[in-house]
């Protein structure tokens, strides 16, 4: 090396901008990422995302997300044939198993929507209320808890026998699945 040529320093890494809502916690940052906001379709892949928020009510997100696999486990993977076939001894393994939230309305409700789920398209009719046209959040003050079309979502959903299904956690299901974008401006995974 010579008296005028200087080591090369790596540049630092850029931190990217990411929504408001993501801690530090790497599974809520690989969630935010990979997941949240991209579309998900499948008439069982959309199942247990319905049961996931359903269950997270009343709950912090990272709780169901560290336990999803062991939802997935509990709930056959979210094979809605599969799920609808639970009976009473069912809901009591799954009231007796730590890896998920024991909840007995929830279990219930996820086997009552499993079976109202058999042969209506969950896939098609959750995204017939998809919303591409939303605006832009700048800020997590611009972000609804519900909207005019999670109120329908969950106002049809109700009427094929789905239970925890209202329209704050239909509209959680429509950003987690990509109905809507709520990605806010200055996220890179809105610009990428």
């Amino acid at each position: 090396m010579t008296e005028t040529s200087r080591p090369v320093v790596p540049a630092a890494p850029v931190e990217l901008v990411r929504c408001g809502w993501v801690s530090a916690a790497p599974d809520y940052i690989a969630y935010h990422d990979e997941e949240w906001g991209r579309p998900v379709t499948g008439d069982d892949r959309v199942f247990e995302r319905i049961t996931l928020e359903a269950f997270q009510s009343g709950l912090s997100w990272i709780t169901i997300l560290r336990k999803r696999e062991n939802f997935r486990a509990a709930f056959e993977g979210f094979s809605i044939p599969a799920v609808a076939a639970f009976g009473e001894q069912d809901v009591e393994r799954l009231l007796a198993d730590a890896g998920i939230v024991r909840n007995r309305a929830k279990i219930e409700a996820t086997i009552a929507n499993a079976r109202a789920a058999l042969g209506i398209g969950l896939s098609d009719l959750v995204w017939s209320h998809a919303d591409p046209g939303s605006p832009v959040p700048k800020t997590p003050a611009d972000l609804p808890a519900q909207t005019p079309g999670s109120k329908a979502l969950a106002k049809e959903l109700k009427s094929h026998g789905f239970r925890f299904v209202g329209p704050t956690t239909a509209y959680a299901l429509m950003q987690a699945i990509g109905l809507v974008n709520d990605h806010l401006a200055d996220c890179w995974t809105r610009r990428a």
